[in-house]
């Protein structure tokens, strides 16, 4: 049995994400995919992609190298959300900050020229190491992935102190319990060589 993963590593990072709606079902009312990147062709960094009603339902992005930030939307994040595809979408300067224990609690901090975001992950379940191939049927995608997915039953999202209605709600993934929001750590990206 081979251990080297065949195809081209193309980043290793971490990306969190936040999806609420105010009933189980309903289109998301907010989607927040937060990436800390260490590693990509377009060098290290942070970018938030948020949609909410407190970003008046467009897409804002707020990041601390642009490079990446775009190199993403023309990869990864395109392909998770089309939307994003999108390079007119204007990405403003932020820093970041991260704070708490992953097993209890999780805070990303972002800090922009108008204000500061929080995101808060909490009731923290059981990890899930996922493993998909670029290609892989029945759903193939272009790219494969290797990260732990760690779900989150509470939630929180807020821009200047205004929380973000909704939440997130329980899901099963192949019988293990999930939810619509989840901490990914340790994930890494590849495609065909």
């Amino acid at each position: 049995m081979a251990v080297l993963d065949p195809h081209r590593l193309i980043l290793t990072g971490e990306n969190p994400f936040i999806r609420l709606s105010e009933k189980d079902g309903d289109p998301n009312s907010t989607d927040a995919s937060f990436w800390r990147i260490l590693f990509c062709p377009a060098g290290p960094g942070h970018v938030l992609y948020l949609k909410s009603e407190l970003t008046h339902g467009g897409w804002r992005i707020f990041s601390d190298n642009i490079a990446m930030a775009r190199w993403l939307q023309q990869t990864v994040q395109g392909m998770l959300n089309a939307e994003l595809k999108d390079l007119t979408i204007p990405v403003h300067d932020a820093a970041f900050s991260k704070s708490g224990d992953p097993r209890y609690f999780w805070t990303e901090h972002v800090e922009t020229h108008d204000g500061e975001i929080s995101l808060t992950w909490y009731d923290i379940g059981e990890g899930l190491l996922i493993h998909t191939e670029p290609n892989q049927q029945p759903n193939p995608r272009p790219y494969g992935v290797c990260t732990v997915l760690v779900p989150a039953l509470g939630t929180r999202l807020s821009v200047n102190g205004q929380q973000a209605r909704g939440k997130s709600w329980a899901r099963q993934r192949e019988g293990r319990p999930f939810s619509t929001s989840a901490l990914a750590f340790s994930e890494s990206w590849t495609e065909p060589r």
